[in-house]
């Protein structure tokens, strides 16, 4: 909730409710200027006005942050303050799509992890119009939401073949795009290896370290490769847009609720996924 104003602000108002984007570029260089603020040339120089929060400056585990109204949307009054924590994790596989093309009407898609990111990608292909929407992962919990949220198969992949599965439900083209999101060590190869022929590949995960991949596979087959990073393209504002229209919902992929001063348990709770942890909200 907006608390106080800084000079010349007129775009909102003390007591409006909004959701904060987690990038701010410098709003001076190529990238910035483009939309693709997410990579700003001057990422970390606060002096040139770039910031990140929770990354390059201070985050918003607090009772009071200061964001630019560039970072800004405000909320209508059909979302909940728990509903609007998600808009920057859809707006990233958002964006994903937004560089692959933004439109998947008729196509098959296949989203590699299950994950908080993974399972807004599903319902985002969907919106997009995507005929068939294909999650693979290795937790059922999750796999299972996923198909609630809208996923056309969903396969476990320590049970079933990857690769026979996607084929079976593509007849033997493989999937049109792939959104990879799981981040695992072979998933860059598992996409190359289930994506059609002049297909496409939308990367949103992080790895822990360098993966191997057999780029021969790319390259022999036109395949196009999209990195995202975090919500570029102002996709928060189009996430926030529908959400509020009812195409993307948020609450089944929140699992867990914290206060402020429980952060600590917060944490713990998602990084060993107590609980079968899935997305952890913080209320201030």
């Amino acid at each position: 909730t907006v608390a106080v104003l800084g000079s010349g602000v007129d775009e909102f108002r003390v007591g409006d409710r909004v959701a904060v984007e987690v990038h701010k570029g410098c709003e001076r260089c190529e990238n910035c200027i483009k939309g693709w603020y997410t990579s700003c040339l001057n990422y970390g120089n606060l002096a040139k006005g770039h910031r990140a929060k929770g990354l390059t400056c201070d985050g918003g585990f607090a009772e009071y942050a200061v964001n630019h109204i560039n970072t800004l949307y405000r909320l209508p009054d059909s979302l909940t303050f728990e509903q609007a924590c998600m808009v920057t994790t859809a707006a990233s596989p958002l964006w994903a799509i937004d560089l692959m093309g933004g439109y998947m009407a008729g196509e098959t898609v296949l989203v590699l992890g299950p994950g908080p990111i993974g399972l807004m990608a599903v319902q985002l292909c969907k919106a997009m119009g995507a005929e068939r929407v294909i999650l693979s992962g290795t937790r059922d919990e999750r796999l299972e939401i996923g198909r609630k949220l809208g996923a056309d198969h969903i396969i476990n992949v320590r049970r079933e073949n990857l690769a026979a599965k996607v084929s079976e439900y593509t007849s033997g083209k493989g999937a049109d795009a792939i959104l990879e999101c799981a981040g695992g060590p072979s998933s860059m190869q598992d996409a190359l290896e289930n994506v059609k022929r002049g297909g496409r590949i939308g990367v949103v995960a992080w790895y822990a370290g360098p993966v191997e991949m057999d780029m021969n596979l790319a390259v022999r087959s036109n395949v196009r490769i999209y990195a995202a990073r975090g919500e570029g393209g102002m996709n928060c504002g189009r996430s926030l847009a529908l959400m509020s229209a009812g195409k993307l919902v948020a609450d089944p992929i929140i699992s867990h609720h914290f206060a402020l001063d429980q952060i600590n348990d917060a944490f713990d709770t998602y990084v060993n996924r107590k609980g079968n942890a899935l997305k952890v909200a913080i209320h201030i």
